[in-house]
């Protein structure tokens, strides 16, 4: 029997793309900190002279998915890490919003076999979007994790010839 899991031990050598939504940057800014701080914490240069991370600023939410999809068709990329925020309004625009955005995000990695992590959130409030952006916790951390595992246990299966 053959295990496959990712590590944090070689992943100071991943190249990654991170995509932000502009739209809600209080929020976004947040997540992005704590998504660097991780990356840094756990050996990835994440210096600008580098390249070992990349990232790229959108309007929003529902661009997401063509910046993800262009990174990921350059091959240029291990894993990519997606931020947003979608807060909910009093119109239906939230759903539409998030709608199209998850399911772009999932085509692009389904597309392209490069792992892409989902770090959109999605609150019923601003308040709720701040607790998850860095007043109680900050997820922008846990998604550079899901990233590192990720991408390394994709290289690892690339290895194996999986």
């Amino acid at each position: 029997m053959t295990v496959f899991e990712g590590n944090f031990e070689n992943s100071k050598d991943l190249n990654i793309g991170i995509v932000v939504s502009r739209f809600n940057d209080l929020i976004t800014n947040k997540l992005l900190s704590g998504c660097i701080d991780c990356l840094k914490r756990h050996g990835v240069n994440v210096e600008t002279n580098e390249n070992k991370v990349d990232i790229a600023w959108v309007p929003g939410a529902y661009e997401l998915p063509l910046i993800t999809q262009l990174m990921a068709r350059t091959k240029k990329y291990d894993v990519i890490i997606t931020l947003g925020a979608v807060i909910r309004g009093d119109t239906p625009h939230f759903d539409v919003v998030i709608s199209e955005a998850s399911k772009g995000i999932a085509s692009v990695t389904r597309d392209t076999s490069i792992p892409i992590i989902f770090g959109v959130l999605t609150t019923d409030t601003m308040q709720q979007a701040l607790e998850r952006a860095g007043i109680k916790n900050n997820l922008g951390w846990g998604y550079a994790l899901q990233a590192l595992e990720m991408g390394s246990l994709v290289n690892a299966m690339k290895i194996s010839k999986v």
